[in-house]
């Protein structure tokens, strides 16, 4: 029980550093394209930003998902790669459909998997919802400036 807590824990660590990457990365983005993000036409611009950052946050969930079935194949819960990667989605994304399940021995990894995937919905929403914000603010900022 002790040694799935520990590598569960090692695994949301993991994926939590991924995660931040990925908001440090969308951050950077921001700001290299801040400029040219706060003149108008903001409509389109604003649209543009949701979709590279939806494009990251998925990105960042694949890779989430694929370093949980890569870890359930080296310790050998899966002896091959889909079933593995399948109930890694259904774990993290807390589906739990129930039809692939794990060994009695793992089975603590399977609710470790879900909590991982709650945690890193909610930090996906606060990026998707930070990086709009903060756009969103500069576009005012500047139109007020321009005023």
């Amino acid at each position: 029980m002790f040694y799935q807590l520990l590598i569960g824990t090692e695994l949301i660590l993991v994926t939590v550093v991924i995660a931040a990457g990925g908001f440090w990365a969308a951050e950077a983005l921001v700001t290299l394209t801040g400029f040219w993000l706060i003149r108008p036409p903001h409509a389109l611009k604003l649209a543009l930003t949701l979709l590279v950052t939806v494009l990251m946050v998925l990105a960042i969930l694949t890779i989430s998902v694929w370093v949980w079935a890569l870890a359930f194949i080296y310790l050998g819960v899966f002896d091959a790669l889909e079933p593995a990667a399948y109930f890694s989605i259904v774990a993290f994304t807390t589906l739990g459909f129930g039809d692939v399940l794990l060994p009695l021995e793992w089975r603590i990894l399977g609710g470790l998997a879900a909590s991982n995937g709650l945690l890193n919905m909610g930090l996906y929403t606060a990026m998707l919802v930070e990086i709009l914000r903060r756009v969103r603010s500069e576009q005012v900022e500047g139109y007020v400036d321009e005023g």
